[in-house]
């Protein structure tokens, strides 16, 4: 969680809320990772990780925010677990596999052979470097992952949803966020935040955070 700095805690003490953040397998401080992603990854952290996170924590009902395929997560889980889920944020998240995407992560691809670019992913990730650009770039460009979408979870997601997209993400055009909130089973808030890429908490900050402090105070 250290590429988020300091939001977590930021938005805990803006929302007046706890705020668990955690690793995934593999990635940031969590414990090394040897096997590839399969391409039910999204899935499979949605209804086994995450559900035992909560559970493990002792945690209820919950409102759960996502960025990236994070916010794939993090629909998938307010899917998964709809009666407990209260409220779901995405910020950025893919709804589908676009050309737009893949040709993002080329670039990336193409960025980290420079190892001035491949050391600041260490900090990050430490030893896991290798294996968290694999299972990103090679798991995202795997011929059998070119059909995956959101589309069959998003009815099932039944808790209000607020949805977060910059205009210029570089990761995906604003067509994400547009599906994800016509897809969705409950009431849904969209936000196309002008001027911004892919990670609105850190770009466009002071509007990403009143945007879910506003939405997460008008569910309680």
């Amino acid at each position: 969680m250290a590429q988020w700095r300091d939001w977590p805690d930021l938005l805990a003490r803006a929302c007046g809320r706890r705020v668990i953040a955690y690793d995934r397998l593999g990635f940031g401080a969590s414990s090394v990772q040897q096997q590839p992603l399969g391409p039910d990854f999204i899935a499979d952290q949605a209804q086994s990780v995450a559900p035992a996170v909560l559970d493990g924590l002792g945690v209820g009902q919950f409102a759960v925010l996502g960025h990236s395929v994070g916010g794939a997560m993090a629909l998938s889980l307010a899917a998964s677990l709809a009666p407990r889920c209260m409220a779901v944020v995405s910020i950025a998240a893919q709804a589908f596999v676009q050309p737009r995407t893949l040709a993002g992560i080329e670039q990336a691809r193409q960025a980290f052979a420079d190892p001035d670019q491949r050391a600041r992913l260490g900090r990050w990730h430490g030893e896991r470097s290798d294996w968290v650009l694999s299972a990103w770039i090679d798991t995202w460009t795997a011929p059998g992952f070119a059909d995956w979408s959101l589309a069959a979870v998003l009815p099932q997601v039944r808790c209000p949803a607020l949805v977060i997209h910059g205009e210029d993400d570089e990761y995906g055009s604003v067509a994400f966020p547009q599906a994800i909130a016509a897809g969705v089973g409950g009431s849904v808030e969209l936000l196309i935040l002008p001027g911004c890429g892919h990670v609105p908490q850190r770009e466009q900050p002071q509007q990403t955070t009143a945007a879910v402090v506003d939405f997460l105070a008008a569910q309680a």
